[in-house]
């Protein structure tokens, strides 16, 4: 019998209903996916429980430097939240299905609100390494879709409406936190070399403020979904073309390390809005 995304993902929940209890999940009001560099945020989740990907059924773990792999669920500012500390990419050789499998199941056991956090490239001309950007809206140039192949009827409609991925009512309290939030578009693009000065260029004709390698496919299937979605982008460098710089992943990861405590504050204003 050929195994379906649709078991993986009811495989994965049944292992986190065993693991938590099915009445923890009708209390979990956020999901927040941590980007390169902000895995160190989970510190902040009181009442942790913390479940290795490794130990969830079906759940791809991450290999990239910088990136957690484990599922945290506890309390942040009074709201109950579930952490994902990393992620997979399609560039380490996942299929988009796995990219998105472990939001996929968290939404199907019935999380609300998911904030996709990031680390990208600055192109527009007022972001500086360091700024944060609250996504309006995303470009996906990487060539797939996690909603490519069998139509599962749990995983949303067949053509989904994409006309505000990003949740206006989400990106409105964000805005309320007291961080400057400049809103712009993300490009997510397949990755693992860094764009081009030729390629960066095109983005900006094409209306990108930030340019990464992630976010995009788990925002299409959570909107899908039906899910109240939002994102932020920590601009850690500017993109090729734009600095003197070259480019590395272990600037992107200090980088990180280093604007944690702004995005700190900022997620704990916002589980206590949500509360």
């Amino acid at each position: 019998m050929t195994t379906t995304e649709r078991d993986h993902v009811l495989g994965a929940a049944f292992v986190l209903r065993q693991r938590l209890g099915a009445d923890l999940f009708a209390s979990l009001r956020l999901c927040i996916v941590l980007g390169s560099g902000l895995k160190d945020f989970a510190r902040q989740v009181q009442d942790a429980t913390t479940i290795p990907f490794a130990e969830i059924t079906g759940w791809p773990v991450p290999k990239v430097e910088g990136h957690g792999g484990a599922l945290v669920v506890g309390s942040v500012a009074g709201t109950r939240v579930a952490c994902l500390t990393g992620r997979v990419h399609l560039y380490e050789g996942w299929r988009p299905a796995e990219v998105v499998r472990a939001v996929r199941t968290l939404r199907h056991l019935g999380v609300p609100n998911f904030l996709l956090t990031n680390a990208a490239g600055g192109i527009a001309d007022d972001l500086s390494a360091g700024d944060l950007m609250l996504l309006a809206d995303h470009v996906n140039l990487t060539g797939s879709s996690p909603l490519v192949g069998l139509h599962e009827a749990e995983f949303g409609p067949r053509f989904p409406d994409q006309s505000a991925v990003y949740a206006p009512k989400l990106r409105a309290l964000l805005q309320q936190c007291g961080a400057r939030l400049r809103p712009g578009v993300y490009a997510g693009l397949l990755g693992p070399s860094y764009e081009t000065p030729a390629e960066v260029r095109m983005l900006k004709t094409i209306g990108a403020d930030a340019v990464g390698m992630s976010t995009v496919h788990e925002a299409i299937a959570l909107n899908a979904m039906g899910a109240q979605v939002a994102g932020l982008s920590l601009v850690t460098n500017l993109a090729a073309g734009l600095s003197e710089q070259s480019l590395s992943h272990d600037e992107v990861v200090a980088a990180g390390k280093q604007a944690a405590s702004v995005l700190e504050g900022l997620v704990a204003a916002f589980c206590k809005k949500l509360a």
